[in-house]
């Protein structure tokens, strides 16, 4: 049996105990992490406030599934597309503070992140032609990232 479908395991055996009714699907995307997507009638109790609840439910499965092999690679656990709808509005907030630092000529801060949200904005802007970003090199677990014009010298 392959690790994803171990995954899927544990998570609807966790869920099943939990009390919900859900069905999982593995989609396997662009990176080496596949996620496991629970569409479920009552999302709200799994996500939690800000998707803390989420975070929690993807941390115990990864730990189970890493304490029954520690060779296998991680997953991710998203509910009724919660994650992929936050990640698209996050990038679009981005969009709009690089378009704000180019109309201003300085450097613009995004609201605080964990390493996770931070790779993902710094991965949407690498290659962009007028804008580079920039997160201090820390020890922090939540982070701002500065959106900055690349002509600007800051």
């Amino acid at each position: 049996m392959d690790h994803t479908e171990t995954a899927r395991e544990i998570l609807d055996t966790m869920l099943g105990y939990l009390g919900f009714v859900t069905q999982i699907e593995i989609e396997t995307g662009s990176g080496p992490d596949a996620t496991l997507q629970v569409a479920t009638g009552e999302p709200k109790p799994l996500i939690g406030h800000r998707g803390e609840r989420l975070d929690d439910i993807q941390y115990l499965v990864n730990r189970i599934l890493q304490c029954r092999d520690s060779k296998a690679p991680r997953v991710r656990v998203d509910v009724d597309n919660y994650r992929a709808t936050q990640e698209f509005r996050m990038i679009e907030d981005a969009e709009r503070a690089a378009e704000r630092a180019l109309a201003a000529g300085k450097p613009m801060k995004l609201e605080p992140m964990n390493s996770y949200h931070r790779r993902i904005i710094h991965n949407h802007f690498k290659d962009h032609p007028e804008v580079k970003t920039w997160s201090p090199k820390d020890s922090a677990r939540v982070k701002r990232i500065s959106i900055i014009p690349k002509d600007s010298g800051s």
